[in-house]
């Protein structure tokens, strides 16, 4: 790692902690010299037991910034910083709150701690407002040399000018050039780094070897066989390296733990959001008069069919034709009451009874109708991988992708989850779900030519 490097690395690092550090020290403040003198204990905390609760509140508020990204000042966007602080806060200050209810053996009055909140969530938006203008000012966008193959590059510029405050593409050029004037462009001091983007694996390769002698930044989108090998168990039998790729996937111990979160957590999730699901299903019967619920066949772990269930968000017979669709972006058979319960998720709740039937479990490849299955892997044969678990709630490619994400795109996201499952994943997973719920990228339809689109992988 270059000194530049290191610096910007260690900035951002000491800017992070920083910001902990003041959530951390509104709370302390709070503790100390309002939330302690209202207790009613008989025995009083003195200095050891103040600072094992900051303590605590520490590691909770950078454990939860930490995985919902909300210490990621420049590497996600400003929006996604803030919004993944905010449920950091608000997760950590709600399990204060019951810590501290729980020791006074009441519930606690809660205007201090929701005036906190609100304090460190004004904070918060300061902090990464001005981080993100302290990232931009002394660390430019990198410039960036884009090589590419026989395929089409506009997807791949368009994800990259999402993100013209980190990366700017500022040339491209075609693999088959002459060599010699390729590796000259490679290690000219003119670039940041460079992409690869659809190079067959012999020129890649050697593209590879010759930047990485030369401590050049890459940056390469994998092809399915790169996550499958990326998933793989490294052997040590003999004096060479052997990577492993199991014919099968989740151990007999992971299905157990698995299928026990799902139980557990879908029962808690209905009887919490049960409300919620009978408000939803008197607004559709009185919108229309229609059926509340909207059950479909889908496919789930090795290509078995189920019904699954949805809160019924489009209008009444909306395939008539028998034609299956994706929504699009302004779908027209999409109700008033349907496009609000699809924005907040809310159609997705009866699905909580298919995972405790066991047709699907809460984190897994999202199941797909048999036809669009069958239409995908025309082009693209790999497409039933996805079937290798069982099919799920939520899963890795909703959470780092988005509802038009391209199906090679969510292939190679639920590959990398497959492949690298464990139950930690899972639980991390869940914890994400919550925030994408509040993202409109998450919901938004697919473009009409995203099929045609995939079928040139």
């Amino acid at each position: 790692m270059n000194t530049k490097e290191t610096i910007k690395r260690t900035v951002i690092l000491l800017w992070s902690m920083l910001g902990v550090a003041i959530l951390t020290a509104i709370y302390a403040y709070v503790w100390m010299e309002i939330i302690h003198g209202r207790l009613v204990w008989h025995v009083k905390l003195y200095f050891k037991g103040h600072l094992l609760m900051i303590f605590v509140y520490f590691v909770l508020i950078f454990f939860f910034s930490s995985t919902f990204g909300g210490l990621k000042i420049g590497y996600l966007k400003p929006w996604d910083v803030f919004f993944s602080d905010i449920f950091a806060i608000v997760i950590v200050d709600i399990v204060s709150y019951l810590q501290i209810s729980l020791m006074e053996i009441r519930l606690f009055k809660g205007d201090v701690m929701f005036t906190m909140a609100l304090i460190q969530i004004a904070f918060a938006g300061i902090w990464v407002f001005l981080g993100g203008r302290l990232y931009r000012l002394f660390f430019p966008p990198r410039k960036l040399l884009l090589i590419y193959g026989d395929h089409p590059i506009d997807d791949i510029q368009h994800k990259f000018a999402t993100r013209k405050d980190k990366y700017q593409i500022v040339k491209l050029m075609y693999m088959g050039e002459d060599e010699e004037v390729l590796n000259d462009e490679m290690i000219s001091k003119e670039y940041d780094g460079v992409v690869l983007w659809d190079v067959p694996a012999q020129i890649r390769n050697r593209f590879l070897k010759y930047m990485y002698a030369r401590n050049i930044r890459v940056y390469m989108m994998p092809k399915i066989s790169d996550v499958i090998i990326k998933g793989s168990d490294p052997l040590h039998l003999f004096d060479t390296p052997i990577f492993l790729t199991r014919e099968y996937n989740l151990k007999v111990e992971q299905r157990f733990a698995k299928r026990l979160i799902d139980i557990v957590f879908s029962l808690i999730l209905a009887v919490i959001t049960s409300p919620i699901m009978i408000i939803t299903a008197i607004a559709i019967k009185c919108y229309d008069r229609g059926p509340v619920l909207y059950k479909q066949i889908r496919c789930t772990e090795g290509g078995r069919e189920f019904r699954i269930m949805k809160f019924r968000s489009m209008i009444v017979d909306a395939e008539k034709d028998g034609v299956a669709r994706l929504a699009g972006k302004h779908d027209t058979r999409i109700t008033p009451i349907g496009r609000f319960i699809r924005a907040v998720r809310i159609d997705e709740l009866p699905q909580l009874f298919n995972i405790l039937k066991g047709d699907m479990s809460f984190i897994g490849p999202r199941p797909e109708r048999p036809e669009i299955i069958s239409q995908y892997m025309e082009t693209m044969p790999e497409f039933a991988f996805r079937m290798r678990v069982k099919a799920g709630l939520a899963g890795y490619a909703q959470v780092y992708g988005k509802y038009n994400t391209t199906p090679y795109d969510k292939l190679k996201l639920d590959l990398s989850y497959i492949e690298n499952y464990s139950v930690w994943m899972d639980i991390k997973l869940m914890m994400l779900t919550l925030k994408i719920l509040f993202s409109p990228e998450a919901t938004e339809g697919v473009d009409e030519n995203q099929i045609t689109a995939d079928k040139q992988h």
